[in-house]
């Protein structure tokens, strides 16, 4: 497995999101993304997760609700990738594909994208 600090991994998750379009980031609403040491048990091998109402689903009802959630899971991402460089790719691909989900984006189409 490949060593990295917390804070390091941390800030290629912060870096991923800086690179997102500003006309994007501007449209995201109601979203916060964490860095978790482990995925849930029932699926070990998970890079990330959104947990939420895509924005895509979202209508008059959608108030005073607690944040969407994304989470970066750590372990996995280090237990798959063999260098430094594969890490910071694979941040990159999981929170775009994270995001993605936020704005509606399904699991397929994002295969077809080439970001699955």
């Amino acid at each position: 497995m490949l060593e990295m600090t917390r804070e390091t991994f941390e800030e290629l998750v912060s870096q991923a999101l800086d690179k997102i379009p500003p006309e994007l980031t501007r449209v995201m609403d109601n979203v916060a993304v964490f860095v978790e040491d482990e995925p849930p048990a029932d699926d070990p091998e998970l890079l990330g997760l959104y947990e939420g109402t895509p924005l895509t689903d979202r209508g008059e009802w959608y108030a005073g609700v607690l944040p969407d959630r994304i989470s970066i899971y750590m372990g996995p991402t280090l237990r798959m990738c063999e260098t430094s460089d594969e890490v910071v790719h694979e941040v990159a691909v999981t929170v775009i594909h994270e995001i993605a989900h936020h704005f509606g984006i399904d699991d397929e189409r994002l295969h077809e994208l080439g970001w699955g």
